[in-house]
């Protein structure tokens, strides 16, 4: 069913949330996987098993948000012009929230695979502040 002419939006506006606040940035996504590495570096570096256990459901959770704000970037802040011109964007997005996921950061306790997560990171993070210059 089609809405009548008179009763279309005039305006059309998009958010990555209901409430338009335009604030997005990669150092969300950088905080939570420079905490992955700490858990995984303190992981390796303890014996208890309690405490492994803890460190390992808290990781996971942390490499989720990774994700979570990478999506957000990825989806909602990242328009057309910006893949057209840094081609290997969605290459690099793929990478890195794969990297946070269960092959990567999520799914083992190696601070290397943190590592290259936050290497990721950080060419996003580049490509992001070169956008908002423009």
């Amino acid at each position: 069913m089609r809405l009548p002419r008179i009763l279309m939006p005039r305006t059309t506006a998009s958010a990555h949330c209901d409430l338009p606040c335009g604030v997005y940035d990669p150092a969300q996504a950088r905080i939570e996987a420079e905490s992955v590495k700490m858990i995984c570096e303190k992981y390796q570096a303890n014996t208890d098993p309690e405490f492994r256990t803890r460190a390992i459901l808290i990781k996971e959770q942390r490499a989720d948000l990774v994700k979570h704000h990478l999506w957000v970037l990825w989806t909602d802040y990242f328009k057309p012009q910006h893949f057209e011109k840094y081609p290997h964007l969605h290459q690099l997005f793929n990478e890195a929230t794969k990297l946070a996921g269960a092959a990567g950061a999520k799914g083992g306790t190696d601070p290397a695979k943190a590592d290259e997560l936050l290497s990721k990171i950080d060419e996003i993070s580049k490509i992001f502040w070169e956008t908002k210059q423009a």
